[in-house]
C-alpha cells in the first residue's frame, strides 16, 4: 500500500446544497482524514454548497454544463480544471451529472461516489420513493468507485437503515443524509491513508477484497 502523503489533496464535485462537502471538510479540519479539500465545483452557479465552500476558505469554481455546446466539451474542460488542482482524490457528492467514459476512464481508480440504495438495488434517481412503493423493509446508502457504467463501480462501504410504516422520502432522505456523513469521510480516510485501491476493478481495503 502506498500513502497519498502527509496532507491527501481532495477536489468535491456538487450540483446542490453540499452537505456531505460539509461533513468531509470537518472530518478534514478535525483530522479524521489527513488531508483537505482543495477545491469545489459545481456545474449549478446557485449551489448552496458553493456558498458554504467560499465560508469554509475553500475555493471554489463554476463549469454550468448548459453552457456547452457537447457533453464532451464540457466534460474535456471539468477534466482540465480538476487536474490543475492536482488532486489525490475526486469526490461525487451529490453532483447531478452523468460523467462520460472519457473522463471517468482519466481519474479510475480515484473517483469516488456516494449514491443513496443499497447498490445494486436502486441506482439512478428517486430512490426513497421506489423503495417506498416496494414495501421495502430496508434501505441505505452505499460508496463506491466511480466506473463507466452508472452506478455499477465495486462496492467500498455500505450502511442499512430500517424503513418503517411512517417514513416519508423526506424521512428516508434525512436518515440516509445522517449515514452519508459517517460513511464518506470514513471511504476517503481509507483513501488517504493508502489503505483503499482499485485493482483490475475491485475494490481492496488494506490489501483484501471488500466483500459486502
Amino acid at each position: 500500500m502506498t500513502e497519498t502523503g502527509p496532507s491527501c489533496r481532495i477536489v468535491v464535485l456538487i450540483s446542490g446544497n453540499g452537505t456531505n462537502l460539509e461533513a468531509i471538510n470537518r472530518a478534514c479540519e478535525n483530522q479524521i482524514i489527513p488531508g483537505s479539500v482543495v477545491g469545489v465545483i459545481s456545474n449549478q452557479p446557485d449551489a448552496l454548497g458553493l456558498t458554504k465552500a467560499r465560508r469554509a476558505g475553500i475555493p471554489t469554481y463554476v463549469l454550468d454544463h448548459r453552457t456547452f455546446d457537447t457533453r464532451g466539451s464540457f466534460e474535456s474542460q471539468l477534466q482540465k480544471l480538476i487536474d490543475s488542482m492536482t488532486p489525490h482524490v475526486v469526490v461525487l457528492a451529490g453532483f447531478m451529472r452523468i460523467l462520460g467514459p472519457k473522463i471517468v476512464q482519466h481519474f479510475l481508480g480515484r473517483l469516488l461516489n456516494i449514491h443513496p440504495s443499497l447498490l445494486p438495488r436502486y441506482p439512478g434517481l428517486n430512490t426513497h420513493a421506489r423503495v417506498l412503493k416496494d414495501g421495502k423493509k430496508t434501505h441505505g446508502v452505499t460508496v463506491h468507485f466511480v466506473t463507466p457504467k452508472l452506478d455499477a463501480g465495486p462496492i467500498i462501504l455500505q450502511k442499512t437503515i430500517s424503513v418503517t410504516i411512517q417514513d416519508t422520502e423526506q424521512t428516508l432522505a434525512e436518515k440516509i443524509r445522517t449515514e452519508e456523513h459517517d460513511i464518506y469521510p470514513r471511504a476517503i480516510n481509507w483513501f488517504a491513508l493508502g489503505r483503499l485501491q482499485l485493482i483490475q476493478n475491485v475494490a481492496y481495503l488494506d490489501g483484501q477484497k471488500i466483500i459486502l
